[in-house]
Protein backbone atom coordinates (compact mmCIF):
# COMPACT_ATOMS: atom_id res chain seq x y z
CA UNK A 1 0.00 0.00 0.00
CA UNK A 2 1.03 3.48 -0.44
CA UNK A 3 0.57 6.68 1.72
CA UNK A 4 0.31 10.64 0.08
CA UNK A 5 1.59 13.36 2.21
CA UNK A 6 -0.43 16.64 1.33
CA UNK A 7 2.49 19.14 2.82
CA UNK A 8 1.15 22.60 0.94
CA UNK A 9 0.50 24.87 3.69
CA UNK A 10 3.07 27.33 4.57
CA UNK A 11 2.77 27.29 8.16
CA UNK A 12 1.63 30.79 8.92
CA UNK A 13 0.69 30.29 12.20
CA UNK A 14 3.85 28.05 13.62
CA UNK A 15 6.22 31.64 12.07
CA UNK A 16 9.07 31.77 12.63
CA UNK A 17 9.76 28.42 13.20
CA UNK A 18 7.90 27.92 9.82
CA UNK A 19 10.27 30.93 8.17
CA UNK A 20 12.88 28.88 6.43
CA UNK A 21 11.69 25.24 6.16
CA UNK A 22 8.20 23.77 5.53
CA UNK A 23 5.89 23.05 8.40
CA UNK A 24 6.19 18.84 8.14
CA UNK A 25 9.80 19.85 8.41
CA UNK A 26 9.82 21.03 12.02
CA UNK A 27 11.94 18.91 14.35
CA UNK A 28 9.72 16.17 16.82
CA UNK A 29 12.62 15.28 19.29
CA UNK A 30 15.44 16.32 16.62
CA UNK A 31 13.47 14.66 13.89
CA UNK A 32 11.40 16.22 11.57
CA UNK A 33 7.51 15.60 11.72
CA UNK A 34 7.52 13.86 8.68
CA UNK A 35 10.28 11.57 9.42
CA UNK A 36 8.63 10.64 12.49
CA UNK A 37 5.35 9.87 10.45
CA UNK A 38 7.42 7.47 8.24
CA UNK A 39 9.32 5.64 10.83
CA UNK A 40 5.35 4.87 11.98
CA UNK A 41 4.80 3.89 8.67
CA UNK A 42 7.58 1.27 7.85
CA UNK A 43 6.90 -0.65 11.10
CA UNK A 44 3.37 -1.57 9.01
CA UNK A 45 5.39 -2.42 5.95
CA UNK A 46 4.40 1.25 3.62
CA UNK A 47 7.36 1.75 2.47
CA UNK A 48 6.43 3.85 -0.72
CA UNK A 49 5.29 7.81 -0.56
CA UNK A 50 4.28 10.49 -2.25
CA UNK A 51 4.55 14.03 -0.70
CA UNK A 52 2.41 17.32 -2.67
CA UNK A 53 4.14 20.61 -1.65
CA UNK A 54 3.74 23.46 -2.72
CA UNK A 55 5.68 25.65 0.02
CA UNK A 56 9.59 24.72 -0.31
CA UNK A 57 8.81 21.61 -2.19
CA UNK A 58 13.27 21.63 -2.43
CA UNK A 59 13.69 21.56 0.89
CA UNK A 60 12.13 18.20 1.33
CA UNK A 61 13.73 17.05 -1.12
CA UNK A 62 16.87 18.14 -0.30
CA UNK A 63 16.56 16.14 3.09
CA UNK A 64 14.50 12.99 2.29
CA UNK A 65 15.82 12.44 -1.63
CA UNK A 66 14.63 9.30 -3.39
CA UNK A 67 14.03 7.71 0.66
CA UNK A 68 16.46 5.12 -0.06
CA UNK A 69 18.20 6.07 2.97
CA UNK A 70 15.17 6.24 4.81
CA UNK A 71 14.31 3.07 3.47
CA UNK A 72 11.74 4.33 1.31
CA UNK A 73 10.47 5.18 -2.05
CA UNK A 74 9.74 8.91 -2.48
CA UNK A 75 7.96 10.46 -5.36
CA UNK A 76 7.03 14.26 -5.24
CA UNK A 77 4.28 16.10 -6.97
CA UNK A 78 4.91 20.04 -6.85
CA UNK A 79 1.32 21.87 -7.09
CA UNK A 80 2.33 25.54 -8.60
CA UNK A 81 -0.15 27.25 -6.12
CA UNK A 82 -2.04 25.54 -2.92
CA UNK A 83 -4.50 23.44 -4.32
CA UNK A 84 -6.56 22.44 -1.30
CA UNK A 85 -6.44 19.21 0.40
CA UNK A 86 -9.14 17.81 -2.15
CA UNK A 87 -6.90 19.56 -5.05
CA UNK A 88 -3.57 18.10 -3.88
CA UNK A 89 -5.05 14.81 -3.31
CA UNK A 90 -6.78 14.78 -7.29
CA UNK A 91 -3.35 15.52 -9.11
CA UNK A 92 -2.04 13.07 -7.00
CA UNK A 93 -4.49 10.20 -8.59
CA UNK A 94 -2.05 8.56 -10.71
CA UNK A 95 0.03 7.98 -8.58
CA UNK A 96 -2.60 4.84 -6.97
CA UNK A 97 -3.94 2.05 -8.89
CA UNK A 98 -5.13 0.63 -5.77
CA UNK A 99 -6.39 1.49 -1.94
CA UNK A 100 -3.87 3.99 -0.64
CA UNK A 101 -3.95 6.16 2.60
CA UNK A 102 -3.36 10.08 2.80
CA UNK A 103 -2.15 12.16 5.64
CA UNK A 104 -2.51 15.77 6.21
CA UNK A 105 1.54 16.44 7.19
CA UNK A 106 0.97 18.68 10.37
CA UNK A 107 -0.29 15.73 12.84
CA UNK A 108 1.73 13.50 15.01
CA UNK A 109 0.02 10.32 16.08
CA UNK A 110 0.20 6.87 17.20
CA UNK A 111 -2.65 5.81 15.77
CA UNK A 112 -3.22 1.56 14.75
CA UNK A 113 -2.88 2.45 11.19
CA UNK A 114 -2.92 -1.44 10.61
CA UNK A 115 -6.22 -1.42 12.37
CA UNK A 116 -7.90 1.43 10.47
CA UNK A 117 -6.85 -0.45 7.22
CA UNK A 118 -8.82 -3.83 8.14
CA UNK A 119 -11.50 -1.96 9.31
CA UNK A 120 -11.87 -0.25 5.50
CA UNK A 121 -11.47 -3.47 3.55
CA UNK A 122 -13.93 -5.37 6.21
CA UNK A 123 -16.63 -2.97 5.47
CA UNK A 124 -16.18 -2.26 1.91
CA UNK A 125 -15.47 1.37 1.89
CA UNK A 126 -15.03 4.04 -0.28
CA UNK A 127 -13.32 6.14 2.01
CA UNK A 128 -12.42 5.91 5.95
CA UNK A 129 -11.85 9.15 7.67
CA UNK A 130 -9.98 8.19 11.03
CA UNK A 131 -11.75 10.32 13.65
CA UNK A 132 -10.46 11.87 17.29
CA UNK A 133 -12.79 12.80 20.09
CA UNK A 134 -11.75 16.10 22.08
CA UNK A 135 -13.33 18.01 24.69
CA UNK A 136 -14.02 21.36 22.37
CA UNK A 137 -14.32 20.97 18.50
CA UNK A 138 -15.04 24.29 17.96
CA UNK A 139 -11.65 24.92 16.33
CA UNK A 140 -11.68 21.76 14.24
CA UNK A 141 -14.23 19.99 11.16
CA UNK A 142 -16.70 17.94 13.48
CA UNK A 143 -17.79 14.44 12.23
CA UNK A 144 -21.21 12.90 12.24
CA UNK A 145 -22.26 9.38 11.67
CA UNK A 146 -24.98 6.72 12.64
CA UNK A 147 -25.19 3.69 13.88
CA UNK A 148 -23.20 2.14 11.31
CA UNK A 149 -20.48 4.27 11.56
CA UNK A 150 -21.56 5.88 8.27
CA UNK A 151 -20.53 9.38 8.10
CA UNK A 152 -24.06 11.36 7.55
CA UNK A 153 -22.53 15.02 8.09
CA UNK A 154 -19.90 17.55 8.17
CA UNK A 155 -19.66 20.39 10.43
CA UNK A 156 -16.59 22.75 9.84
CA UNK A 157 -15.68 24.67 13.22
CA UNK A 158 -19.23 24.44 14.96
CA UNK A 159 -20.69 26.82 17.54
CA UNK A 160 -21.18 25.64 21.01
CA UNK A 161 -24.76 23.93 20.66
CA UNK A 162 -24.35 23.27 16.56
CA UNK A 163 -23.02 19.69 16.65
CA UNK A 164 -24.10 16.27 18.38
CA UNK A 165 -20.67 14.98 18.15
CA UNK A 166 -16.82 15.52 19.67
CA UNK A 167 -15.41 13.48 17.21
CA UNK A 168 -13.32 15.74 14.59
CA UNK A 169 -11.48 14.70 11.57
CA UNK A 170 -8.32 13.91 12.22
CA UNK A 171 -6.97 14.49 9.13
CA UNK A 172 -5.63 10.35 8.01
CA UNK A 173 -7.82 9.06 5.55
CA UNK A 174 -8.05 5.52 3.40
CA UNK A 175 -9.05 6.21 -0.56
CA UNK A 176 -10.36 3.93 -3.16
CA UNK A 177 -8.69 4.82 -6.18
CA UNK A 178 -11.68 5.39 -8.10
CA UNK A 179 -13.98 7.87 -5.99
CA UNK A 180 -10.80 9.79 -6.15
CA UNK A 181 -11.32 10.66 -10.04
CA UNK A 182 -14.47 12.48 -8.69
CA UNK A 183 -12.88 14.88 -7.71
CA UNK A 184 -12.47 17.61 -10.02
CA UNK A 185 -9.26 17.94 -11.86
CA UNK A 186 -7.26 21.18 -11.37
CA UNK A 187 -8.64 23.11 -9.22
CA UNK A 188 -8.62 24.50 -5.53
CA UNK A 189 -10.69 22.26 -3.56
CA UNK A 190 -11.25 21.20 0.18
CA UNK A 191 -11.78 17.59 0.92
CA UNK A 192 -13.45 18.45 4.00
CA UNK A 193 -15.50 21.24 2.65
CA UNK A 194 -16.80 20.28 -0.68
CA UNK A 195 -15.83 16.66 -1.68
CA UNK A 196 -17.23 14.76 1.18
CA UNK A 197 -20.53 16.21 1.56
CA UNK A 198 -21.12 15.35 -2.09
CA UNK A 199 -19.45 12.27 -1.65
CA UNK A 200 -22.49 11.52 1.09
CA UNK A 201 -24.77 13.40 -1.18
CA UNK A 202 -24.21 10.94 -3.86
CA UNK A 203 -24.58 7.84 -1.79
CA UNK A 204 -20.89 6.50 -1.64
CA UNK A 205 -20.30 4.49 1.35
CA UNK A 206 -18.22 6.73 3.87
CA UNK A 207 -17.05 5.66 7.61
CA UNK A 208 -15.21 6.74 10.29
CA UNK A 209 -12.42 5.02 12.37
CA UNK A 210 -12.32 6.07 16.07
CA UNK A 211 -8.65 6.57 16.96
CA UNK A 212 -7.92 5.61 20.75
CA UNK A 213 -4.75 6.02 20.84
CA UNK A 214 -2.40 9.59 20.95
CA UNK A 215 -3.10 12.52 18.23
CA UNK A 216 -2.09 16.22 17.69
CA UNK A 217 -2.14 18.62 15.01
CA UNK A 218 0.93 21.21 15.16
CA UNK A 219 -0.65 23.58 13.92
CA UNK A 220 0.45 26.70 16.70
CA UNK A 221 3.48 27.45 18.92
CA UNK A 222 1.36 26.09 22.04
CA UNK A 223 0.98 22.72 20.15
CA UNK A 224 4.16 21.99 19.45
CA UNK A 225 5.34 22.58 22.76
CA UNK A 226 2.86 20.35 23.93
CA UNK A 227 3.66 17.27 21.84
CA UNK A 228 7.00 17.50 23.97
CA UNK A 229 5.70 17.61 26.78
CA UNK A 230 3.66 14.82 26.01
CA UNK A 231 6.73 13.08 24.78
CA UNK A 232 8.46 13.20 28.23
CA UNK A 233 5.25 12.11 30.37
CA UNK A 234 5.04 9.29 28.04
CA UNK A 235 1.43 10.49 26.49
CA UNK A 236 2.76 10.11 23.59
CA UNK A 237 4.80 7.53 22.45
CA UNK A 238 7.59 7.61 19.55
CA UNK A 239 10.92 5.16 18.13
CA UNK A 240 13.82 5.56 20.08
CA UNK A 241 13.30 7.05 23.32
CA UNK A 242 11.99 6.06 26.89
CA UNK A 243 11.13 8.32 29.61
CA UNK A 244 10.68 6.29 32.78
CA UNK A 245 10.12 9.01 35.27
CA UNK A 246 13.14 11.17 35.05
CA UNK A 247 15.33 9.62 32.87
CA UNK A 248 17.72 11.50 30.56
CA UNK A 249 17.98 10.41 27.07
CA UNK A 250 21.81 11.24 25.60
CA UNK A 251 23.25 11.32 21.91
CA UNK A 252 26.79 10.83 21.48
CA UNK A 253 30.10 12.86 22.09
CA UNK A 254 28.07 14.76 24.81
CA UNK A 255 30.42 16.86 27.64
CA UNK A 256 29.06 17.36 30.89
CA UNK A 257 31.52 19.39 33.41
CA UNK A 258 30.61 18.27 36.90
CA UNK A 259 29.39 21.00 38.20
CA UNK A 260 26.52 20.98 35.72
CA UNK A 261 23.26 19.86 36.65
CA UNK A 262 20.52 18.04 34.99
CA UNK A 263 16.91 17.47 35.48
CA UNK A 264 14.92 14.90 33.58
CA UNK A 265 13.19 14.39 32.08
CA UNK A 266 15.71 15.75 29.18
CA UNK A 267 16.79 15.04 25.80
CA UNK A 268 20.78 15.72 25.32
CA UNK A 269 21.58 15.29 21.38
CA UNK A 270 25.03 15.00 20.04
CA UNK A 271 28.32 16.93 20.26
CA UNK A 272 26.76 18.86 22.92
CA UNK A 273 28.75 20.61 25.85
CA UNK A 274 27.23 21.43 29.42
CA UNK A 275 29.68 23.73 31.13
CA UNK A 276 30.55 24.86 34.76
CA UNK A 277 27.72 25.27 36.72
CA UNK A 278 24.77 25.36 34.16
CA UNK A 279 21.63 24.05 34.47
CA UNK A 280 19.48 21.59 32.07
CA UNK A 281 15.99 21.07 33.44
CA UNK A 282 13.00 18.80 31.26
CA UNK A 283 14.04 20.03 28.05
CA UNK A 284 14.89 19.03 24.72
CA UNK A 285 18.16 19.54 23.68
CA UNK A 286 19.65 18.82 19.93
CA UNK A 287 22.69 18.35 18.10
CA UNK A 288 26.10 20.46 18.11
CA UNK A 289 25.07 22.81 20.89
CA UNK A 290 26.98 24.87 23.13
CA UNK A 291 25.62 26.13 27.30
CA UNK A 292 27.89 28.50 28.78
CA UNK A 293 29.08 28.38 32.16
CA UNK A 294 26.12 29.53 34.50
CA UNK A 295 23.10 29.13 32.05
CA UNK A 296 19.97 27.79 32.58
CA UNK A 297 17.92 25.93 30.48
CA UNK A 298 14.23 25.15 31.88
CA UNK A 299 11.08 23.47 30.00
CA UNK A 300 12.91 24.82 26.77
CA UNK A 301 13.27 23.18 23.41
CA UNK A 302 16.61 23.93 21.20
CA UNK A 303 16.81 23.23 17.67
CA UNK A 304 20.49 22.30 15.87
CA UNK A 305 23.73 24.25 16.18
CA UNK A 306 23.14 26.76 19.12
CA UNK A 307 25.35 28.75 21.19
CA UNK A 308 24.42 29.65 24.50
CA UNK A 309 27.03 32.68 25.84
CA UNK A 310 27.44 32.31 29.96
CA UNK A 311 24.76 33.03 32.35
CA UNK A 312 21.69 33.00 29.97
CA UNK A 313 18.33 32.08 31.68
CA UNK A 314 15.50 30.23 29.43
CA UNK A 315 12.19 29.06 30.26
CA UNK A 316 9.71 27.73 28.46
CA UNK A 317 11.27 28.70 24.99
CA UNK A 318 12.05 27.43 21.55
CA UNK A 319 15.36 28.29 19.78
CA UNK A 320 16.03 27.66 15.97
CA UNK A 321 18.88 26.32 14.17
CA UNK A 322 21.80 28.75 14.11
CA UNK A 323 21.25 30.87 16.69
CA UNK A 324 23.51 32.66 19.16
CA UNK A 325 22.29 33.81 22.90
CA UNK A 326 23.93 36.62 24.47
CA UNK A 327 25.48 36.54 27.81
CA UNK A 328 23.53 37.37 30.39
CA UNK A 329 20.06 37.57 28.19
CA UNK A 330 16.76 36.37 29.49
CA UNK A 331 14.02 34.51 27.70
CA UNK A 332 10.92 33.51 29.09
CA UNK A 333 7.69 31.99 26.90
CA UNK A 334 9.76 32.82 23.83
CA UNK A 335 10.75 31.69 20.31
CA UNK A 336 13.96 32.76 19.66
CA UNK A 337 15.26 32.97 16.13
CA UNK A 338 18.64 34.55 15.38
CA UNK A 339 19.86 33.15 12.23
CA UNK A 340 24.04 34.11 12.67
CA UNK A 341 24.67 32.38 9.10
CA UNK A 342 22.61 35.33 7.47
CA UNK A 343 24.57 38.32 9.18
CA UNK A 344 27.92 36.36 8.56
CA UNK A 345 26.90 36.34 4.73
CA UNK A 346 25.87 40.41 4.68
Amino acid sequence: MKALFLAGGMGLRLQPLTNKLPKPMVPIMNKPLLERTFIHLKKIGITEIVISSCYQPDYLKNYFGNGEKFGLKIQYIVEEIPLGTGGAIRKAASQFEKTFVVFNSDILSDMDLKKMIYHHKENAAQASIAVTEVSNPSEYGVIEYNNEGQVVSFIEKPKPGQNSSNFINAGIYIFEPEIVKEIPSDKVISIERDIFPKYIADGYKIIIFKNERYWIDIGTIEKYMQVHKDIMSKKCAISGFKFEGNEINMGKNVKIHPTAKLIGPAFIGDNVEICAKATVSKSIIGNNVFIGEGSSVISSIFWNDIKINRKAKLINTIVTSNSLINTNSYHLNDVYSNDIREKKAQ
